[in-house]
């Protein structure tokens, strides 16, 4: 295992990178601007998310399709994944992943709405979307859809499953005491339960979560910051100033860099609110729509929701905490888990039992969410046939993950967020200019149908069957 992470973490070193984190920073950039600054309509966003286009084709409701996105997004990647920034790269990585949030919403727009535009229908009448399909229908890429096909399905072991039973058990047994075993089985339990019963009991699941364990995870934040509001506003400070500088912030942080600080910032942004990831498109792309851009709207709240106001407010509670308590930053030592703990427990008795109730139901959903991207790419490799082993794979290893090493797990994941996110990226950038024009002309009229009839999956594979034949 020593020798394991010893490699994992060199191969993330060049992947997580410069030329990475620029290409995923700058696609922020350059989408927001393509697309005319899409976060300008947030509002009218949020207004989509709870209404319905019942006469549309999909599987779900844009809501269903909203909260499902959200449960895989809203996991341990706010709390200890926030936590794991700052014990790394110090107090500015909260600005980095704040602002991989804010411009963020506009590539998870992009991503969604090709989702949706190049989706096709399968002989049951489901819809099947996401980057391979926009790959191979949008840029006759099949090989490169392939590839992403692969990266997201051995990902969704990793962020799907193994980073949140990880997280989850060692949370609860530097809590409860609960061994890491015990809590790797009740989890593998409860997926058993869900996943049986496919999407649709998914997205039921997800639908009366997800907007319950948000409440209750921010309810326990705010009143952390009203607790820490003397320390509020130097926390500000302290997080803008150390996201430029390399200057050590003192009051029990851990010196860092800027590099350190933009990395571990943006990697956990991304890791967050997935983002340029193309997990989110999955759902996206199940949904009932009139038109793509209609619910790549109702996706680009994801990121809002998720990075713009849960990850700052967990950022804010750290930060302040540790400016507050300055033997936090000391007794965590680089531990992201531990800080987090640390900064939860100054609620007395409330405090662990808040942020156990968020770590597991923001871990669980997580899971339920993505075991549906897995199986999104199973189908599209393997077949239908490989979905239910697909799914009993995914549920054992959230035992491996309970019990494995949190660094291993962790870097492992950011590896495969990595590896999925390039073929991703290079979907959006080179379907930019569809995207600017169809978001130019149904933003006009949001209530209008898009004309274009949803391919069968078998059409779509026997017309590249014969592109490679010819």
């Amino acid at each position: 295992m020593a020798k394991y992470e010893a490699i994992i973490n060199w191969f993330n070193g060049y992947l997580w990178g410069p030329p990475l984190l620029i290409l995923l920073f700058g696609t922020h950039l350059f989408m927001t601007v393509r697309t005319g600054f899409i976060q300008k309509k947030i509002g009218t966003a949020i207004k989509l998310s709870v209404t319905k286009d019942a006469e549309s084709e999909g599987d779900i409701s844009q809501f269903a399709a909203l909260t499902t996105a959200l449960a895989s997004t809203i996991g341990t990647g706010n709390i200890v994944g926030v936590g794991t920034a700052i014990a790394l790269g110090g107090p500015g990585a909260v600005l980095w992943m704040w602002l991989t949030g804010v411009f963020g919403i506009a590539t998870k727009y992009s991503e969604s709405f090709i989702a949706v535009k190049y989706r096709v229908k399968t002989e049951k009448g489901e819809m099947l979307g996401g980057a391979m399909y926009a790959l191979q229908r949008g840029l006759n890429l099949k090989w490169l859809g392939i590839l992403f096909a692969a990266f997201a399905l051995l990902a969704s072991f990793g962020i799907g499953s193994g980073v949140q039973a990880n997280a989850t058990a060692k949370l609860l047994k530097n809590t409860m005491h609960i061994p890491t075993w015990v809590t790797g089985v009740a989890l593998v339990i409860l997926l058993a339960l869900v996943l049986l019963g496919g999407l649709h009991r998914i997205a039921s699941v997800c639908e009366k979560l997800v907007p319950f364990m948000s409440v209750v995870y921010v309810v326990g934040c705010v009143i952390l910051l009203v607790m820490n509001r003397h320390f509020l506003i130097p926390a500000v400070e302290t997080i803008v100033t150390s996201a430029f500088t390399a200057k050590a912030a003192g009051g029990g942080f851990i010196a860092s860099g800027v590099m350190a600080a933009m990395r571990f910032g943006v990697a956990r942004g991304l890791f967050s609110n997935e983002s340029g990831m193309g997990s989110a498109p999955f759902l996206a792309a199940a949904a009932r729509t009139k038109n793509p851009v209609r619910q790549a709207l109702v996706s680009s709240t994801g990121t809002f929701w998720d990075t713009v106001v849960i990850c700052l407010m967990t950022g804010l509670v750290l930060v302040s905490s540790i400016l507050a308590h300055t033997d936090i930053g000391s007794a965590a030592s680089g531990d992201g888990s531990l800080l987090t703990t640390l900064a939860f427990s100054k609620l007395g008795v409330v405090g662990p039992i808040v942020l156990a109730f968020g770590m597991i139901t923001f871990a669980s959903s997580t899971m339920l969410g993505w075991s549906y991207y897995g199986d999104r790419c199973a189908e599209y490799l393997f077949g239908n046939k490989a979905v239910i082993p697909y799914r009993i794979i995914y549920t054992l290893f959230a035992l491996v993950g309970a019990t494995a090493s949190l660094n291993a797990v962790w870097s492992t994941a950011d590896a495969l967020n990595a590896l999925m996110a390039i073929p991703n990226i290079i979907a959006v950038l080179a379907l930019s200019g569809v995207i600017a024009k169809e978001t130019k002309y149904y933003l006009k009229d949001l209530d209008k149908i898009d004309p274009t009839p949803v391919p069968f999956r078998s059409e779509v594979d026997k017309k590249f069957t014969k592109r490679k034949d010819a």
